[in-house]
């Protein structure tokens, strides 16, 4: 009789009713398609860079790793005022939301500012570092040249990025999603039309190759910020957070030091994980370009595959985190492995379908056939660890939704600077190990994450109700 009902207990715990799953679903799917549009339009600009020739889109690839780094660490950056921000929403708090809008657009200005300082300054030197020891004096002087003329180009849209995601992000938080994805599908479609006519020269436009690939995303962000920021103020009485908030630059001290609080562990995060991501595709390029250009295949062809569980983490997120705020922790606890579950066996379906693409999409790319078969191998491996990386991805956001950002950041960038890296960079620099079993270890020890993840996870460290405290009109910041 109690192992019947231990048996219902787990049945309970992992298994969820129709209302649950349909919960899901309408969380789920509409980010898992405004992703999977960005994903099939990435691809398909990373095919077209990559009909122009190998170490174009080697350099592409290189700068663009470069800038995720810029990148994820605004994501980062803004999710401190953004956990503030969905509170004062939530209390229809408007000027507690445009104090959170006005500490995002410093935010963004100071991340601006280091960017352009880093970028302009030594641009040359981080690109080179990428390129191995036994490339050919011409291949890496060509990759050199493509990689420098494309981040100059790029550098142009960095503004406009983040500005959109100031805007975007705070009308989510008051419960705006339609536009910022409206806006996001409008950008996507004017890349890709302006990709096909500036890197071929279709049409009458100049022939630019890698530079073309650069003027679009660029026109792209311009487009992206112009939709949200005309159609934001111009429904000023929808969103009243906007109304007034360029008037005054004050934001409550007691604010800030509760953002920053909070705020800076996400962004230390973004910027160690994004940039050990940078370290990665480092050592991997010690391989030679070939492999650098392989990655990016690789990266960019499971990234459309990944979108499921990278959607179910927002899912987390949101369930997770209001079953804690409403203090229902069984609930909560129900939710998270549940979601897990969904979120594990979805990706392996995801899985079995990358395995039987992975001989077939490689050759859409016009690159050396020794590049393919490499890039193939390569989705063969991520193919075998989407179970453990969707397992990983909603334990992080599980660890997240108690506001233990301290344990998050333990979890996610400490143990790709202490262990990951480590790993790679020795088997790179120290074995004649070749890309595929180095890739293969490296990305196995998602298992040892998984582990570590379970554990958290099950020991119930994350859970907790947090409750912010209104802000005090004292000195501001």
């Amino acid at each position: 009789m109690s192992l019947k009902r231990s048996r219902a207990d787990l049945r309970g715990t992992l298994i969820g009713d129709r209302a649950f799953y349909a919960q899901v679903v309408a969380i789920v799917v509409p980010i898992i398609i405004q992703n999977t549009v960005s994903n099939v339009v990435s691809l398909l600009d990373n095919v077209m860079v990559g009909r122009v020739g190998t170490l174009q889109m080697s350099a592409v690839a290189i700068v663009n790793q470069l800038l995720f780094v810029f990148n994820l660490c605004i994501f980062g950056g803004l999710a401190g005022a953004g956990i503030f921000a969905t509170q004062f929403a939530g209390a229809q708090d408007d000027e507690g939301v445009r104090h959170c809008f006005r500490v995002k657009c410093w935010i963004a200005l100071a991340m601006l500012a280091a960017a352009f300082g880093v970028f302009l300054a030594v641009p040359d030197q981080l690109i080179s570092s990428y390129l191995a020891a036994g490339t050919s004096e011409g291949d890496a002087l060509s990759t050199l040249t493509f990689g420098r003329d494309y981040l100059m180009v790029m550098l142009a849209g960095l503004l406009p990025f983040a500005v959109s995601q100031v805007y975007a992000s705070t009308l989510r938080e008051v419960g705006e999603t339609k536009l910022p994805m409206l806006a996001s599908v409008v950008a996507i479609l004017v890349n890709l039309v302006f990709n096909y006519f500036l890197i071929f020269g279709t049409f009458g436009f100049p022939k630019l190759g890698v530079t073309g690939a650069a003027i679009a995303t660029v026109l792209s962000r311009y487009v992206e910020m112009a939709i949200i920021i005309i159609y934001t103020h111009a429904k000023s009485h929808r969103f009243a957070f906007i109304q007034g908030a360029y008037s005054s630059l004050h934001v409550p001290g007691r604010l800030c030091r509760d953002i920053a609080l909070r705020g800076m562990p996400l962004l230390i995060n973004e910027f160690f994980w994004s940039s050990g991501m940078a370290v990665l595709l480092q050592c991997y390029s010690v391989r030679g370009l070939d492999v650098v250009a392989a990655c990016n295949i690789a990266s960019t062809v499971s990234n459309l595959f990944k979108v499921v569980f990278l959607s179910m983490g927002n899912a987390v997120a949101i369930m997770v985190g209001q079953a804690l705020g409403a203090n229902q922790i069984r609930r909560a606890k129900q939710t998270a492995w549940r979601l897990i579950v969904v979120s594990v066996a979805s990706n392996v379906v995801m899985a079995t379908l990358l395995v039987v693409l992975a001989p077939l999409i490689p050759n859409i790319y016009n690159t050396e056939p020794h590049v393919r078969e490499i890039a193939k191998q390569m989705l063969w491996v991520v193919a075998a660890m989407m179970p453990l990386y969707s397992f990983c991805h909603c334990c992080y956001f599980t660890l997240r939704s108690g506001g233990r950002t301290i344990i998050t950041f333990l979890f996610d960038s400490v143990f790709t600077w202490a262990v990951s890296i480590p790993t790679a960079y020795l088997l790179a620099n120290m074995t004649e190990v070749s890309i595929v079993p180095l890739y293969l270890v490296v990305q196995s020890l998602e298992l040892v994450k998984a582990v570590i993840g379970f554990i958290l996870v099950e020991k119930g460290v994350w859970v907790r109700n947090i409750v912010a405290a209104a802000p005090d009109e004292d000195a501001a910041c």
